[in-house]
């Protein structure tokens, strides 16, 4: 967690930079070497002090908008959040505990994605709680078969 110093000064800018420094040449690269890390743990490696979660996630949504890769971006967000929440994978039984694991990854992963996929995003829910996967489930990142099926990759 940072204390202020996140957004000052050109917070843009320094994003690059240190995606940079690590050898990539987007915020796209340096996140999709990491499918499964969050968007904490990511800002974390590029500046534990200055780097916030949110502000990567606002570079990767700018840069995916330009690639017309929003779908991608997507998957791979929910990828992260499945990794957050569901460390064992999916769960084989519903119960309230693993319910609530279920609803808070579905539930972050829902709350951040672009207007533009909002509906698209409620769908792949609906169809993940109709429908739920294998126990132990863990995709390992956006290109995840069934992901891709939840949400192909025409762009909204």
């Amino acid at each position: 967690m940072t204390d202020g110093r996140s957004w000052r000064g050109n917070w843009k800018a320094r994003l690059y930079e240190r995606v940079r420094e690590r050898g990539y040449d987007s915020l796209t690269a340096f996140a999709e070497a990491r499918p499964t890390a969050s968007m904490v743990a990511l800002a974390e490696e590029l500046g534990p002090d200055d780097v916030a979660g949110v502000q990567l996630y606002d570079g990767l949504v700018t840069e995916a908008v330009r690639s017309k890769q929003v779908t991608r971006l997507v998957r791979g967000q929910l990828v992260r959040e499945l990794w957050g929440s569901l460390p064992d994978g999916w769960p084989a039984v519903l119960d309230d505990d693993n319910r609530f694991k279920v609803a808070k990854a579905l539930g972050l992963w829902s709350s951040i994605v672009p207007e533009t996929h909002k509906e698209r995003v409620r769908m792949a829910r609906g169809a993940l709680r109709a429908n739920p996967p294998p126990a132990g489930w863990r995709p390992l990142g956006p290109d995840d078969e069934l992901l891709r099926t939840l949400l192909p990759d025409e762009e909204a």
